[in-house]
């Protein structure tokens, strides 16, 4: 069983043909796909991945975003840890079932149960203005020790740090060869790959551009590396493949700062930001009010009343959403509140300027309910039924269909599984 993300995948870069996604509509055509797959909130990398393995939504599994909130000082940290995660995965459930797995720029991996692991890891600058430093992170908490060294001298060659850099299509590349690497050698039961350069280029660029194809036909040869890699390991007849994403994406044009209201009420002084009282978290096309105290209901009332009396033509660039709301999307539950922008507009964290200022590009992280925010779904091999087309689905329903189709109970999932994408035998 081996799932592919790539991040940023939209539906119609398999869907239309004019994207040249050749090698994955090639293999579509003997499997199943979904004409689009609804996400969590926020609609970012890190908590949908772990819902791919989860099969719960970001409150139950406990990765709310892809950074902490760190309303007194940003560090530049991620949610790595595979710790974080409060419910089994894919990977624990294998584990208990003696299945050997395998975890290649998997987000939220560092101390994943999965035997064979790269994680998507960095050790943080040293000094301001530094660079980080993926190459140690690596090499340090790969497992087995001394894994990463191996899968440079077996399937990559030497890398080096710039060889991480998102602005080269050589990234992906190169995780798919580790992942093909790992699958001839070892043939893991399970192996999870995240492929990353297409969702750099999407920021960059927005929806489409040069740079978004290029990334687009690149990351469609990493498919076709791995999926070479199973025929070549013999394996062909015996696997099945998903290629997902986390989230699809939306052009900007403008970005709303909403901690500068929270400034102007008294209630965040970006220059004492020890005595905060509220604090919203950007988490790309959203924003999530965090309250120094969360039992704090006057400040609460004070950022709501400071909201209602926006003029007009700023209260109509988003929708507020309360915690009934947040509940029922199953987004963290430390918010008290959240902001999801209207398409066009994404957030920025800063405190001091205007309330509104010019963006570019794309971005993700809106609340999941329109079309242009929803990611791909792709399945073929064995067990799966062909021709089977699914209008829509949640990210939440990918670890039932890995669990059944590796033949293990997985009841803490919440997804659904759809007995039409299976064949008749499974």
């Amino acid at each position: 069983m081996i799932l592919i993300s790539i991040d940023g995948l939209r539906p119609e870069f398999y869907k239309d043909p004019s994207w040249s996604m050749v090698n994955l509509r090639q293999a579509m055509q003997t499997g199943a796909y979904a004409d689009g797959v609804t996400g969590v909130f926020p609609t970012v990398t890190y908590p949908s991945h772990t819902t791919m393995i989860t099969g719960v939504k970001p409150a139950r599994h406990g990765v709310h975003y892809n950074t902490p909130p760190e309303p007194l000082e940003v560090t530049g940290k991620w949610i790595w840890d595979y710790k974080t995660i409060k419910v089994p995965t894919i990977f624990s459930a294998a584990k208990a079932q003696g299945l050997k797995t395998a975890s290649v720029f998997w987000p939220v991996s560092v101390g994943s149960p999965a035997d064979y692991n790269i994680p998507e890891y960095w050790y943080l600058p040293k000094t301001k203005g530094g660079k980080r430093d993926m190459m140690h992170a690596l090499s340090e908490n790969a497992s087995p020790k001394g894994f990463f060294k191996e899968v440079q001298q077996q399937a990559t060659g030497q890398l080096e740090e710039i060889d991480f850099d998102g602005d080269y299509l050589g990234i992906d590349a190169n995780l798919a060869r580790m992942s093909g690497y790992i699958i001839r050698k070892y043939k893991p039961a399970f192996l999870a790959v995240h492929l990353v350069a297409l969702d750099h280029f999407e920021h960059e660029q927005g929806r489409d551009g040069d740079k978004v194809r290029a990334a687009l036909s690149s990351v469609d040869g990493g498919v076709k590396t791995i999926l070479e890699a199973i025929e070549k390991a013999g394996i062909k007849e015996n696997t099945t493949v998903i290629v997902t994403g986390d989230h699809g994406f939306v052009d900007i044009h403008s970005a709303i700062a909403p901690n500068v209201l929270l400034a102007k009420e008294g209630l965040y002084d970006p220059a004492n930001k020890a005595g905060w009282k509220a604090y919203f978290h950007g988490s790309g096309g959203a924003a999530f009010l965090h309250l120094k105290d969360k039992n704090d209901m006057q400040t609460l009332e004070k950022v709501k009343a400071a909201l209602a009396k926006l003029p007009v033509s700023e209260k109509s660039m988003f929708d507020v959403k309360d915690r009934t709301a947040l509940d029922m999307i199953g987004a963290d539950p430390a918010a008290a509140l959240a902001l999801a922008p209207k398409q066009g507009f994404t957030i920025s964290s800063v405190a001091t300027g205007e309330l509104v200022r010019s963006a570019s590009g794309g971005t993700h992280g809106f609340f999941p309910d329109f079309k242009e925010i929803q990611t791909g779904f792709v399945v073929f091999g064995k067990g799966i039924r062909q021709g089977t087309v699914i209008p829509e689905m949640g990210l939440q329903d990918i670890a039932p269909l890995v669990a059944k189709l590796l033949n293990m109970p997985f009841p803490s999932a919440e997804g659904t599984l759809y007995p039409g994408l299976l064949t008749a035998d499974k």
